[in-house]
């Protein structure tokens, strides 16, 4: 595998360890050998990354990732370039591959400098190798002291396994941590680089596995998958060439209490965005004829009560509840009616918050729930600030009280069920955060559910889906201004890219 390559798997720190140990019992490699080829990685994807780099400082800790670093000062100084090392531990105390990777530096010629102090004019790159996934928060001297020059220089930082002050399972930051242009990572994926904060401070992703075989069954399954392009062909093969609409259901949307048709709307042509076969929009009357005129694509239903809304849930194959939905009197009818008739459902908004008074032993059907942090929280009984604190367990209580798919919305959103392993969108950006972009996440998994048939295809595909629907506008445009039905225009690209 090059340093180029990102699989869609992510494992523990303790997992990685044991593919480490497997390898040298098994695969007849060494410690040492390990060192040596994540040491030659590093050199790769530096003079790769920074062809015109002459000077490099090279901040070393203890253990193996300050090994790691001092076998890349060594390929560094014999390629010709000039290296700093800074030995944040004394190398006297090294044991180990560590010790015998500074003690072959300094064999070679190599120098020590003083605790960091790199001068950005003699530095061209900085490399981090300070703690490695080792790490448990807080970060305590020198190594904090050591991380505010790196992230104070205004150089390039290249972190070797995973930047110092970031926790290799949870991606929780502490205070200080480096902040790496480029993370390449050895072995396998760690979490903690696509959780939490992980991402803000790993910068741009690479790995390399260094030749060592992952396992991947039992103990060796992983911990999380990250979405790519096969949930999407999973979820939206190709299609026959004598198709019709009738083979890719139909969404009946409903939603738009008085003054909110805006929310329905986008929900509605989301689901005809990503292909879904007939969309309808059941709405409050007061709406229904300036919303068939704005979209004529959708069908548009004006529902004063329950009793017309079963008709529309007869004809349907899927249902989209709660984009703008409102919680007064006609809101809750209308989720009884949804909730009553048992087929495939996306609930989101505020059918998510009518949810939460009545519980979610209230779900019979197939479902998809769609929340975000505070909407989980009124579901679970806690506060937004519970949840964001451990997202995976809330969305696995959700999962486990309600049967559900679970979309827990937010940075690095979350798609998970029960018995199933989690996933995780790496996809996305915060110009996301504007009005209606849940809207037409609803309708992107409700279109696709509708062709697919599966809530967790359906979910996984249309998550990743909207998100890069949202990247390619934030690439264009920037992340700042981004209107919800602009990223809905972008979804019928991202729905064909699997094909």
């Amino acid at each position: 595998m090059t340093a180029m390559t990102l699989p869609s798997a992510l494992y523990s720190v303790a997992q990685v360890r044991a593919f480490d140990a497997r390898a040298i019992a098994t695969q007849g490699v060494t410690g040492y050998e390990l060192m040596e080829r994540a040491g030659a990685a590093a050199l790769r994807v530096l003079r790769a990354a920074w062809p015109s780099a002459q000077r490099v400082a090279v901040a070393c800790g203890g253990g193996n990732n300050g090994g790691d670093g001092y076998v890349l000062a060594r390929l560094l100084k014999a390629a010709g370039l000039e290296v700093q090392v800074h030995a944040v531990v004394d190398p006297s105390a090294l044991r180990g591959d560590a010790r015998r990777a500074c003690d072959d530096y300094l064999s070679a010629g190599g120098t020590l400098e003083p605790v960091l102090h790199p001068d950005p004019a003699r530095c061209d790159v900085i490399v981090d190798a300070l703690l490695g996934t080792g790490f448990r928060s807080p970060l305590r001297e020198p190594f904090a002291g050591v991380c505010a020059v790196i992230n104070g220089s205004g150089r390039p930082v290249l972190a070797l396994d995973i930047p110092s002050g970031v926790e290799g399972d949870t991606g929780q930051a502490s205070a200080g941590a480096v902040r790496a242009t480029r993370t390449l990572c050895f072995v396998a994926l760690k979490q903690g680089l696509c959780l939490e904060q992980g991402p803000e401070f790993s910068g741009e992703l690479l790995l390399d596995d260094l030749g060592v075989r992952v396992g991947s069954e039992g103990e060796d399954l992983p911990r999380w998958h990250c979405l790519d392009d096969g949930d999407v062909r999973a979820a939206l093969p190709r299609r026959a060439r004598d198709s019709h609409k009738g083979l890719f259901g139909h969404v009946l949307v409903v939603g738009g209490n008085a003054g909110m048709p805006g929310a329905a709307r986008l929900a509605g042509e989301a689901c005809l965005r990503v292909g879904a076969g007939l969309v309808t929009v059941a709405t409050h009357p007061a709406h229904a004829a300036n919303l068939a005129l704005s979209r004529p694509e959708l069908m548009c239903a004006g529902v004063a009560d329950a009793a017309a809304l079963r008709p529309w849930l007869e004809r349907c194959t899927v249902i989209a509840i709660g984009p703008g939905l409102g919680q007064d009197d006609w809101a809750r009818a209308l989720l009884a009616e949804v909730l009553a008739v048992g087929k495939p459902s996306v609930i989101d908004a505020d059918a998510l918050n009518l949810l939460a008074a009545q519980g979610l032993r209230h779900l019979h059907a197939p479902s998809v729930l769609t929340p975000h942090p505070g909407e989980a929280a009124r579901l679970l009984g806690v506060d937004a600030r519970t949840v964001q604190s451990d997202r995976r367990g809330a969305q696995q209580q959700l999962c486990e009280r309600s049967g559900a798919v679970v979309v827990l919305k937010g940075h690095g959103t979350l798609v998970g069920k029960a018995g199933a392993i989690p996933a995780l969108c790496r996809a996305g950006n915060p110009g996301m955060a504007s009005a209606g972009m849940g809207d037409v996440l609803t309708g992107a998994i409700a279109g696709v559910l509708a062709q697919c048939r599966d809530p967790w295809l359906a979910a996984c595909a249309g998550v990743l889906i909207h998100a890069r629907a949202g990247d390619t506008l934030a690439q264009r445009y920037g992340a700042r201004g981004l209107l919800a039905g602009d990223v809905a225009m972008g979804l019928t690209a991202e729905a064909n890219r699997g094909e």
